[in-house]
């Protein structure tokens, strides 16, 4: 013992503090590359087969400039307000309670103290809203939430649902918080089935008021944001009622929107009629107060009903500009769609977050390498980069994806056009349901990939999948929401042969149905070569080739299955080939939405880098699918084994 403490005198706490400083050496080396490491501090040596291809240099500000667009400054505002607070930045251990009032202060912080007034840009300016929304999630994903419930859910459903008497009313104490709101839709038992709420809102004509009740334990709402602790008002959802002369004594109008005040102004105490209950602790997101919500006879004047597409005049007397029910549920939805589309661009946000995470950890992390040499970077061997490469890839890909959604949001909100609205409606469907359930599978592969380490709660994976976790039920449960998708492109399936006409999001399918499938063994599909592969026709025709055949083949099983099971049987019987044909459209337009955004890249350096993510992210996706395309022998073997060596 005393001949090898001579030979090695360096004691236990000089070894572990030399191997802290390599770290941190190395930390430093990742965050300012300019740094000259230490002659006793090796750098990890390239492997080999990560450094057979050229290095490419790239501009990382120009990336970030192109990436982040013109909102960066809002976005640095709310992170460099957030950090000069201390006292507003989340605790790792922080109880229920606690991180309700916190998520409210930092809400009023950023308001009132920072400045910052996301309500005025619900409307007139959704991008830089979502901006703000990005930003804010990135603090703490209750704060994203509950000021999306404020702002998005009770504020949009006032000036969204109401006209000029309600935003006169109540824009400003929305927009300043004095009127903090919640938005009272999903019930007990009726979740995504919004046309079967039970909640009524029947008219007294005598007293010129609506009556708001309850009928059962199962139309008690429920989940409802900012309900349990901080809420004064709510948009509650609910049918209808109207007297009528006739046998009957009433009539259903169907699901419409209501004002109704749930908190006395000044004491804060429950209004008479209302009963409050706390969902209390949840999986996630625990600084936004869920609550459950019920009504026993509360009374609202008339002018609550927000009456943008249906108003009931002093003796009772219903108007509306659309003629039926579905027509009018159809509009107060389309006009809700900005959830969908602010939680599909969340979700890239907390993707983002998770997979920066990862990446820089797998650099830094080092095990095990040949004998008798330093140990290699975790991120240089294969699995590791399988599992992390592509994900890279793929936030990339639904960056743009999710921006090109803000803006098609945007056009829809100035034009009003009813193409455009449909078409935002399917497209805000799919990419909610297609990127949160990506993101969701995402968050476990980060904090696997992490090791021992990813398990700390300080490394954020735990509470990023348990706060993002929800996201593929609310504003839609996902599966729900790709059959609507598939149901549109039935529809547009069925136009196709009428002879009507194809939005923009789809019209590749009437070239895809005409040219496709009628060749379906093209010749360029079985030319080889990494060139063709990273060829952006090669990879949109294939991803257009799979959609047309499954939508092709899908409208055969239905109109065959109907026959014998009828509507609702054949699609039930289909419904896991609707779901993959849904999910097929939305990769496509998600990879032809990514080889616009790498052409139109003005920096070539960031160009070069996010054409080799675009192939990746197209490769990688044929690959998981290749056995379609070998079904068809759309892609030769030699082709399929070029495309997983790429």
């Amino acid at each position: 013992m005393e001949s090898r403490r001579e030979k090695n005198p360096m004691t236990e706490e000089e070894s572990d503090g030399l191997i802290a400083a390599r770290r941190i050496q190395r930390l430093s080396l990742h965050l300012s590359p300019s740094l000259t490491p230490s002659p006793s501090l090796p750098l990890v040596q390239t492997e080999t087969c990560s450094a057979r291809s050229k290095k490419l240099d790239v501009n990382g500000e120009a990336l970030s400039l192109y990436m982040r667009g013109k909102h960066i400054d809002i976005q640095e505002k709310i992170f460099d307000f957030f950090n000069s607070r201390p006292d507003l930045q989340t605790p790792i251990e922080i109880s229920k309670d606690d991180h309700r009032e916190l998520c409210m202060n930092q809400l009023i912080g950023l308001v009132r103290e920072a400045g910052v007034r996301p309500f005025r840009y619900v409307a007139d300016d959704p991008e830089k809203y979502f901006a703000i929304m990005e930003a804010v999630g990135s603090v703490d994903m209750s704060l994203g939430i509950k000021m999306g419930v404020q702002y998005s859910l009770w504020g949009g459903s006032v000036i969204n649902l109401g006209t000029k008497k309600h935003r006169d009313k109540y824009f400003d104490g929305i927009d300043n918080l004095d009127y903090t709101g919640c938005f009272a839709m999903t019930e007990l038992h009726h979740g995504s089935n919004v046309q079967g709420l039970q909640t009524t809102a029947t008219f007294d004509p005598l007293k010129d008021e609506f009556v708001i009740d309850t009928p059962n334990d199962g139309a008690i709402k429920w989940w409802i944001g900012n309900a349990a602790v901080h809420g004064k008002f709510a948009t509650v959802f609910a049918r209808l009622i109207l007297p009528t002369h006739d046998s009957k004594g009433v009539s259903d109008m169907g699901v419409h929107a209501f004002i109704v005040p749930i908190r006395d102004m000044k004491t804060h105490q429950t209004l008479p009629g209302v009963e409050i209950q706390d969902c209390g602790h949840k999986v996630g997101l625990n600084g936004v107060d869920n609550g459950a919500l019920r009504f026993r006879s509360v009374r609202i004047p008339r002018d609550n009903l927000l009456n943008r597409f249906g108003d009931v005049s002093r003796d009772g007397t219903y108007t509306s500009s659309l003629p039926t029910i579905n027509k009018r549920f159809g509009a107060t939805l389309g006009e809700l769609v900005g959830g969908r589309v602010g939680l599909a661009y969340a979700s890239v946000g907390v993707l983002k977050i998770s997979a920066t995470i990862a990446i820089r950890y797998s650099l830094l992390r080092q095990q095990f390498g040949p004998p008798k040499q330093p140990e290699v970077s975790i991120l240089d061997y294969q699995s590791q980069q399988h599992k992390l490469m592509p994900m890279l890839a793929s936030t990339y890909a639904y960056h743009f994806a999710t921006v090109y959604l803000v803006e098609k949001y945007s056009e829809m909100k100035k034009t009003h056009d009813e193409q455009l609205v449909a078409d935002v409606h399917a497209l805000s469907a799919g990419l909610k349901s297609y990127v949160t359930s990506y993101t969701a599978k995402a968050l476990s592969v980060c904090r696997e990939a992490c090791g021992g380490h990813g398990y700390a709660a300080v490394n954020r994976f735990g509470s990023l999948r348990n706060d993002h976790d929800i996201f593929q039920t609310f504003e839609g449960d996902n599966t729900v929401l790709l059959q609507q998708v598939a149901a549109d492109l039935l529809k547009r399936y069925k136009e196709k042969f009428q002879g009507g006409t194809l939005t923009v999001t789809w019209s590749y399918l009437r070239e895809s149905m005409n040219t496709y499938l009628s060749q379906p063994n093209p010749v360029t599909a079985r030319w080889e070569g990494e060139d063709h592969l990273r060829d952006p026709k090669f990879q949109l025709d294939a991803f257009r080739y799979r959609t047309s055949r499954l939508l092709q083949n899908v409208a055969a099983r239905l109109q065959k299955h109907s026959k014998t099971l009828g509507g609702f049987g054949a699609w039930n019987r289909c419904l896991n080939h609707l779901l993959t044909l849904a999910e097929s459209h939305i990769e496509t337009v998600i990879l032809a939405k990514f080889i616009e955004a790498v052409k139109n890249c003005p920096d070539p350096s960031a160009k070069a880098a996010l054409k080799l993510a675009c192939d990746l992210y197209a490769l990688d996706r044929i690959w998981k699918d290749i056995g379609t395309y070998r079904n068809v022998d759309y892609v030769a073997p030699n082709k399929a084994k070029v495309c997983f060596l790429v």
